[in-house]
């Protein structure tokens, strides 16, 4: 599922290669992806205009086209490709494949398409994206790759619900998805159920340095999948560290793992 680190590599792919780019034509006809707009509609605003910026915040992204805002949701399986005239293709978000090879374009849920004969798509096999105008994105609490020590500590001070929870809220914190709060707690040596309110500060502050370096690796090395951790989340899996048996449970509703030495229950 894409991450903030993969929402970041598709937008800096519309970003080098999609700005400038006037959209002579428009492939909104999913009208459960491109939700609540009904087909035809995006196409009737953003044919002659120019895709002029590319933003993020934590896992969401939009696009200025001409004078609208367009919103871009990788949702569970997304990613952009960007493909020119002459079959070269860039792409950005999800690390999957799928057996896809370029030119592949079954599973694209929203295309535009270029003056110059070029296209951007969304890809999504498992159609959980979404693209809209005017996504709610003031909404969204502070972006995990910049939030400062104060505002972390201000989102996740108080309260009985568990931290990982807490850190997947993106209302509270945006970007951090189900490998990446794993990784974090794993490095900040936190286990997942512990409630935000019997964090000690200086728990608080390691959780925030956790997060900051783990995101940035991320960023760095080319995804959620580069981290030493994710590759353990499975039955049997071990702590990179000591090797003990990873523990498994639901913790926010979400598949978990952990390492019983470095991230006990809270009294063990």
């Amino acid at each position: 599922m894409p991450e903030l680190p993969e929402v970041e590599s598709a937008r800096v792919v519309v970003e080098r290669s999609a700005l400038g780019r006037r959209i002579v034509e428009v492939d909104d006809s999913d009208s459960y992806v491109c939700r609540p707009h009904l087909p035809g509609e995006l196409r009737e605003v953003l044919v002659g205009s120019e895709l002029r910026a590319a933003h993020r915040r934590g896992k969401s992204m939009w696009c200025d086209v001409g004078d609208v805002v367009l919103g871009i949701h990788l949702g569970m399986s997304g990613k952009i490709v960007i493909a020119d005239a002459d079959g070269t293709e860039v792409d950005g978000g999800d690390d999957w494949e799928f057996g896809r090879l370029p030119g592949d374009y079954r599973f694209a849920r929203f295309s535009l398409t270029f003056a110059d004969g070029g296209a951007l798509h969304l890809i999504d096999p498992r159609r959980l994206g979404r693209v809209r105008l005017d996504p709610p994105v003031d909404d969204l609490g502070p972006d995990a790759a910049t939030i400062d020590e104060a505002e972390f500590l201000a989102a996740i001070r108080t309260g009985s619900t568990p931290v990982k929870a807490r850190l997947l809220d993106q209302h509270a914190v945006a970007g951090i998805g189900n490998l990446l709060a794993d990784e974090i707690l794993w490095r900040a040596r936190l286990n997942p159920a512990r409630p935000v309110g019997s964090l000690a500060i200086e728990e608080q502050v390691r959780l925030h340095e956790a997060v900051r370096s783990t995101v940035a690796e991320a960023l760095h090395d080319g995804g959620v999948h580069t981290l030493p951790l994710v590759p353990h989340r499975r039955r049997g899996g071990r702590c990179p560290h000591d090797g003990a048996v990873l523990t498994t449970s639901t913790v926010g509703g979400r598949t978990t793992y952990w390492c019983p030495v470095e991230q006990p229950r809270l009294g063990n």
